[in-house]
């Protein structure tokens, strides 16, 4: 199971940081990665990050050098940390989690077969 936590309304330019916490699994051999969905639009990516020892990481590139992913496997938890937010990055932010997938595969959604409820990032003007 995934448990998605931390969103909430925040003004422009403001932060969040979002936690996805595992039960259930082998957290240390799941790739993790962040979707988002707005009201009538299509879920995206947002960003991802890799099982491996060498953590690899990936990122929508309306978000690069705003957000920060990062996971501690002692905790068995993926954080996304959400700076100088914008009214676009309004939406629903789901975790999900996929094993055994491969470097170039972790941007799809499809590669991820455990999905977390969704927590709601609201960024007001």
């Amino acid at each position: 199971q995934l448990q998605a936590s931390g969103g909430g309304l925040v003004q422009a330019g403001g932060s969040l940081r979002l936690s996805c916490a595992a039960s259930g699994f082998n957290f240390d051999d799941y790739a993790i990665g962040w979707f988002r969905q707005a009201p009538g639009k299509e879920r995206e990516r947002v960003s991802c990050i890799s099982s491996h020892e060498s953590i690899t990481t990936g990122y929508k590139d309306s978000v690069k050098g705003r957000f920060t992913i990062s996971r501690d496997n002692a905790k068995k938890t993926v954080y996304l940390q959400m700076n100088s937010l914008k009214p676009e990055d309004t939406a629903v932010y789901y975790c999900a989690a996929g094993g055994g997938v491969i470097i170039s595969s972790m941007r799809y959604s499809s590669a991820y077969a455990t999905w977390g409820q969704g927590t709601q990032v609201t960024v007001s003007s």
